[in-house]
């Protein structure tokens, strides 16, 4: 049981930095790359769907991303979709292929940018401090309830704790290489 709690643990820990990593390949450095538009939804006949399973979705050169629809009479949805996401990009159609210039980013605009990175490993780190305390809150309640000794108690929270620490560190790692790139111009 206790074993199982710290497995629970660990994996809800690595889902959480790998939600945060999702989070920040959203957030634009002013370069292009083809992940920047997957979280765009595109009502695609009544159903939505992420752009990247109706486009292809190509890096042309550093500041330009080029979208193929695989369904030509989706060109002009799509291109609509990509300038009403919250991404602040103006794509260009030119029959079935959309391109999508990004535009330079001004040095407000990425101290900006950073401060929402930090909001977000914060957010990131919380909810990883979270889960380490409902972990230990089940070894307390397994303790009281006498199905697990003192010692085991204390080994595992020790244990939980090098796991958030170790998530935590990740989550710090992640942060300071976007906020490298966001310097970067």
């Amino acid at each position: 049981m206790v074993n199982e709690i710290k497995k629970q643990c660990d994996i809800k820990m690595q889902k959480t930095v790998e939600s945060y990593r999702l989070t920040l390949a959203k957030i634009r450095t002013g370069r292009a790359h083809s992940g920047l538009l997957d979280h765009i939804q595109i009502d695609y006949y009544g159903t939505i769907t992420p752009i990247n399973q109706l486009a292809t979705i190509i890096v042309s050169d550093v500041k330009t991303l080029t979208v193929q629809p695989w369904d030509a009479k989706m060109a002009s949805t799509i291109e609509k979709a990509i300038r009403d996401s919250d991404l602040g990009l103006n794509p260009v159609g030119s029959g079935t292929i959309i391109r999508v210039p990004m535009p330079l980013i001004t040095e407000e605009r990425r101290k900006e940018l950073i401060k929402v990175v930090k909001a977000e490993a914060e957010k990131a780190k919380t909810a990883i401090r979270n889960i380490r305390r409902d972990a230990n809150n089940e070894f307390k309640e397994q303790f009281k309830n006498k199905l697990i000794s003192e010692d085991i108690e204390n080994r595992s929270q020790d244990e939980v704790q090098k796991y958030t620490d170790k998530h935590i560190s990740e989550i710090e790692k992640l942060t300071l290489e976007k906020e490298k790139e966001l310097l970067t111009v």
